[in-house]
């Protein structure tokens, strides 16, 4: 089932940012044409914070078109950088929202299937990018957080492809509850077991679980 498209595809090499000069590659450039994606993303995409950024769970990070309004309603003053790739994103899509989504849904796009494990947690590098801390707290506030993909099968995708529901693991998760709980640590006992073993989770989402809710890892 279609549930939406990609509008545009971004990588960053590292560079200066913003006002200190931090390395980073926050800044993405659009691609035209196929790219491939392996287990640690789009080839060619870089992370100059390898601890924070990058890896498995943070393979390829997407963005809705739609936020971008409202970012500009909220933040006009910085309305030439809230367009397609503005918050660092991998994939710019349309149709298709964080509150859409349900923890662990198997996307395909293109040749390529991937997981959404975990929401985007903002960091200083946002702020640098932009150079206004307010815009930290108000992703928090907000939610329009956008979502990380695990890659379960590597191949190509381009910008036009159309995203595919091809499995709904966990349908009574929403996403958003997920983003909520990140933000606000506010999970239920229930919801902690459950996602104890989530499929498709985040592993550190799903370690934090268990040690709240006092399991021993499986």
């Amino acid at each position: 089932m279609t549930i939406g498209h990609v509008l545009s595809v971004q990588v960053g090499r590292i560079a200066p940012l913003g006002l200190t000069g931090q390395p980073s590659a926050f800044i993405k450039r659009p691609v035209t044409g196929p790219v491939e994606v392996a287990a640690l993303g789009i080839v060619g995409d870089e992370q100059a914070d390898q601890v924070n950024h990058g890896g498995l769970e943070k393979a390829v990070y997407a963005y809705s078109n739609e936020h971008y309004c409202a970012w500009t309603a909220d933040f006009p003053e910085h309305a030439d950088k809230w367009v397609a790739g503005g918050v660092g994103e991998n994939l710019t899509v349309e149709g298709l929202r964080d509150a859409d989504l349900c923890v662990g849904d198997v996307h395909g796009i293109g040749s390529a299937a991937l997981i959404v494990c975990q929401p985007r947690q903002p960091c200083n590098t946002f702020a640098l990018r932009f150079n206004d801390k307010r815009l930290l707290r108000a992703m928090v506030r907000n939610g329009r957080a956008g979502w990380y993909y695990r890659v379960l099968r590597s191949g190509s995708l381009q910008a036009g492809d159309a995203i595919r529901l091809e499995h709904r693991p966990n349908p009574d998760f929403r996403f958003s509850r997920l983003v909520e709980i990140a933000n606000f640590r506010n999970a239920t006992t229930a919801e902690l077991a459950a996602m104890a073993e989530m499929p498709g989770l985040a592993s550190n989402f799903r370690t934090a679980a268990r040690a709240a809710v006092g399991q021993e890892p499986g």
